[in-house]
């Protein structure tokens, strides 16, 4: 849902954003970067990994103001950068064009609102996905530094993502929103 005027934030944004274009390259290494996490946090779901599988060529292309990224299913099961040329089964747009009412409904828990296009049983394993992959934060920082200063990392991410979640929860103008809290297990990590 569309915010009626723009707060003074999106309005930044805007400007932020028309400013400061990256160069296509870095747009480029920016959306390879997110691939290298995708793929990370998709080795750790088998599920995940088949699903993708079968859908192994197909293009899923995201969409929100101005930044795009072409995502396709690799016969491994991960996802590489798609081809521009390639056109897309599935297109998936943000509808919610304010960045602040778009983080104040992510750190509510909140699904953003998305307009789908294309291949129903494509959007039907996109929809599994985002319900069932989750990155466990925590687990890869105990592989690195061992569980319990992972653990004491994790519990600080947890706190400030409350923090966070109560601050952006009050909206602009110091207008108060209900918060949800996070569920156990989910919290902002």
């Amino acid at each position: 849902m569309a915010s009626p005027s723009p707060t003074l934030f999106d309005q930044l944004f805007d400007r932020f954003g028309q400013a400061l274009q990256p160069p296509p390259w870095m747009v480029q290494e920016m959306q390879r970067r997110l691939v290298l996490l995708l793929n990370h946090v998709l080795q750790q779901e088998p599920e995940a990994q088949a699903r993708l599988k079968r859908q192994a060529g197909r293009v899923v292309q995201a969409h929100w103001r101005h930044f795009n990224v072409r995502l396709v299913a690799t016969p491994a099961g991960l996802l590489d950068l798609g081809s521009p040329a390639q056109a897309a089964d599935l297109t998936l747009t943000l509808t919610e064009e304010s960045p602040f009412a778009l983080a104040q409904s992510a750190l509510r828990g909140e699904k953003p609102a998305v307009r789908i296009a294309g291949d129903v049983q494509l959007a039907a394993e996109v929809q599994w996905l985002v319900d069932h992959v989750r990155w466990d934060v925590e687990e890869d920082l105990a592989r690195v530094f061992g569980d319990a200063p992972a653990h004491a990392v994790g519990g600080v991410l947890h706190r400030a993502a409350d923090a966070l979640r109560q601050f952006v929860g009050r909206g602009p103008a110091g207008s108060t929103a209900p918060t949800t809290p996070a569920a156990p297990g989910q919290g902002g990590g």
